[in-house]
């Protein structure tokens, strides 16, 4: 690096005073291909182990329960009308202990209370079963 001193004689050009770029633009550009070249192929895939389709129907259907909920709280199991919640309780027990367990399908009267049917999801957890749906749901839409 040089600099000019101004020695008075204004007929010499005048000393560059910056650093030459080139030689280090070079070597970046070394460096980045380099870079570019040790990194590792990046393979955009998520490996999965997929169920395997079996051939074969299921051996039988299966037992469906269903529960309606009335808009003045009454329960029937099937149609049967039950008399109170204990007699829910007895009912989803029974069905707790068949093997295998049954399909509980709820289905609630557009008035009936949101206490009811919760008390009928939870009385069906609290007995342990896990297949549950709730039908009709298309009515509350709009």
């Amino acid at each position: 690096m040089a600099m000019n001193l101004g020695s008075g004689n204004s007929d010499e050009p005048e000393v560059m005073m910056d650093i030459n770029t080139t030689p280090l633009i070079d070597v970046m550009l070394v460096l980045i291909i380099m870079l570019i070249i040790t990194i590792p192929a990046q393979l955009h895939s998520v490996n999965l182990d997929m169920p395997v389709v079996s051939s074969t129907p299921p051996k039988t259907d299966p037992v469906v329960v269903k529960i309606d909920i009335e808009a003045d709280a009454t329960l029937r199991w099937n149609g049967q009308i039950l008399a109170d919640r204990q007699a829910l309780e007895t009912k989803l027990a029974e069905a707790a202990a068949l093997q295998p367990q049954p399909e509980l399908h709820i289905r609630s009267h557009a008035k009936a209370k949101y206490e009811t049917t919760a008390a009928v999801l939870a009385g069906a957890q609290r007995a342990g079963l896990s297949k549950l749906g709730i039908v009709g749901t298309e009515r509350f839409a709009n």
